[in-house]
């Protein structure tokens, strides 16, 4: 490549199987153990300690150290952003949506995507923002209206701070298994949090389900009761907002 960076080695990187199935598992948001990885690999504890030195090498993992337990996570949001849209390519590419496995109908409902919420509630609950003017489409991407900051500020969640993070405000992800668009970004991930704290839903043991107990779905989907404001526009807050991307 004559003009900008190589991209090359960091697709090589993520081209692997084995480091492929590593940063697909640390998708979730959390952190893992190099023997963990090397299970979620299938390879061996020797094996993983090349695979994980150069993906640290590459910026692609971070490490946090614990005693002796080291535990590796991905580097940031931005490298979660990269992952989810390589997802929705290889589906688009494999023309198929996988149906297979007993945790597979839970996942597809709701599902933690690096740090927001994914899947046909969150395409669903994406939706209902945009049906109740919360979000404005705009041609430089996703706005919050001041109906949407004062419906975040019913729900305990102060958009200011949140729009203080140096990350994405919020964005519109193509959600690989629906192929429709659920909120990310830092506004998304703060939803999740205040979601889970409200009691509404929980992380599953060991998996990326979001399990949302019947009173609490019911009580998320309420939030979109009230009347939508007037029609006119309105003037949107201040976001540091992307075009739609794929997750």
């Amino acid at each position: 490549m004559t003009d900008g960076p190589n991209i090359v080695r960091i697709a090589a990187l993520i081209g692997d199987n084995a480091r492929a199935e590593v940063l697909s598992a640390l998708m979730s948001g959390g952190a893992l153990t190099a023997t963990e990885l090397a299970n979620v690999a299938g390879v061996t504890k020797q094996t993983i300690s090349f695979h994980l030195a150069k993906l640290l090498d590459a910026g692609l993992l971070k490490v946090d150290r614990q005693g002796r337990h080291r535990y590796f996570r991905l580097a940031g949001p931005e490298i979660a952003q990269v992952l989810e849209s390589l997802m929705g390519m290889a589906l688009r590419s494999e023309g198929f949506r996988p149906r297979t496995g007993p945790r597979e109908p839970a996942l597809r409902r709701a599902r933690i995507c690096y740090d927001h919420l994914a899947g046909e509630l969150g395409v669903r609950v994406y939706d209902e923002m945009l049906g109740q003017g919360v979000f404005e489409i705009r041609q430089e991407g996703l706005w919050l209206t001041e109906h949407g900051r004062a419906w975040y500020h019913r729900l305990g969640i102060d958009t200011d701070a949140v729009a203080s993070s140096k990350r994405s405000f919020c964005r519109a992800c193509l959600d690989w298994s629906e192929r429709r668009h659920h909120l990310a970004g830092a506004l998304g991930a703060a939803l999740l949090i205040r979601i889970q704290e409200l009691g509404w839903a929980k992380r599953a043991m060991d998996s990326r389900a979001i399990i949302f107990s019947v009173e609490g779905e019911a009580s998320l989907l309420a939030t979109f009761a009230s009347t939508r404001p007037p029609s006119a526009p309105a003037d949107p807050t201040r976001i540091t907002s992307t075009a739609p991307t794929v997750a």
